[in-house]
């Protein structure tokens, strides 16, 4: 697909990540370069890209993974790509993460009410918004086979050690900014989080076109 125009300010969030590609260990690039690998093994086989991001409470980096996932699939011009987010149980998309999202540029919007509410999150006028709330990962909103798993946390990845339907689990943690909950550190460690997901996730989206483009991924 062609490159989606995002969000006058997401866009320019993350026109700078590619210069801090650097800062990912080699370690992290070569988890990261395995799920590229998988997007692009999936479009060669004509076969959609369906990303499952999973963490314990589908409340903060889970929706994060998620919600990248698309915008760097958009920027990028990488066609069928769709994301999805889940836990091991469902409590509530964190109103905190909620807030970073917004300061990094997405436009959200709560549409329901309630202990779970749904939110509508958009990043391009070009594209539809996404609905978004905290589930299980076998949710019926999410795939049942043909995905890969994002393991984004080590309780979910121990909870989890096979996750049915998914071609490939894949475990990425990320610390969870919660720790910050309620102190002055608070928004610094959601706005870190996030900047810390966003960096990955572009990371394997741009591996990703550079296979699709004919180049070969380092360590593959």
């Amino acid at each position: 697909m062609s490159k989606a125009q995002l969000n006058k300010d997401l866009a320019q969030y993350v026109s700078s990540l590619p210069a801090e590609f650097k800062q990912i260990s080699p370690a992290r690039k070569f988890v990261l370069e395995q799920l590229a690998e998988y997007i692009f093994e999936q479009q060669r086989a004509g076969q959609p890209v369906l990303l499952t991001v999973i963490c314990t409470h589908n409340s903060r980096r889970s929706h994060m993974g998620q919600l990248w996932a698309l915008v760097a699939a958009a920027w990028y011009g990488i066609a069928g790509v769709e994301s999805f987010s889940g836990g091991t149980e469902a409590t509530a998309f964190h109103p905190n993460a909620v807030a970073a999202l917004q300061l990094a540029g997405f436009h959200i919007s709560r549409e329901t009410q309630g202990e779970n509410p749904e939110y509508s999150v958009r990043y391009s006028d070009d594209l539809p918004a996404v609905r978004v709330f905290s589930k299980r990962f076998d949710d019926a909103a999410n795939p049942a086979k043909g995905f890969a798993a994002i393991l984004v946390c080590s309780e979910a990845d121990e909870a989890c050690p096979f996750v049915p339907g998914a071609d490939v689990r894949i475990a990425l943690p990320f610390e969870d900014p919660k720790y910050a909950d309620g102190s002055p550190e608070e928004q610094q460690a959601y706005d870190t989080a996030c900047r810390l997901i966003a960096r990955e996730v572009f990371f394997v989206m741009e591996q990703a076109g550079k296979q699709l483009e004919g180049g070969r991924i380092s360590g593959f």
